[in-house]
């Protein structure tokens, strides 16, 4: 947890998580027209989740608050994660740098996390 945060933009999560959210709008433009509202949609929204979690954790006072926010960003990155895979194995796109974003996004929250959990 850095103090000297005045908003949730200055995280570095935060940040690499938003890029992580361009890049998902950017890949899903290409998708089938049939995926309009299936994967394109529930992939979109799975990425704005892990973004829009960590922004929303920060306001948070309590550790216990923060951290159950954190753990729905979590849980929206493995979701986002079984897209990526999904979308190679449809061959939709090749996800291979995608998955490597995911894996520093996911690395920092959980260190963050770690963080706020030994924090008094």
């Amino acid at each position: 947890m850095d103090p000297k945060s005045k908003s949730f933009r200055d995280l570095i999560v935060w940040q690499k998580a938003h890029q992580f959210v361009l890049s998902i709008y950017r890949i899903t433009k290409i998708f089938p027209k049939e995926e309009l509202y299936g994967l394109s949609n529930q992939f979109r929204r799975a990425a704005v989740s892990i973004a829009a979690n960590i922004a929303e954790g920060f306001r948070k006072n309590g550790k216990l608050d923060k951290l159950r926010f954190y753990n729905i960003a979590q849980g929206s990155l493995e979701e986002c994660r079984y897209y990526l895979v999904l979308t190679q194995d449809l061959e939709y796109a090749d996800t291979s740098h995608l998955l490597l974003s995911i894996e520093e996004v996911s690395k920092i929250l959980n260190s963050y996390m770690e963080k706020i959990r030994i924090s008094k």
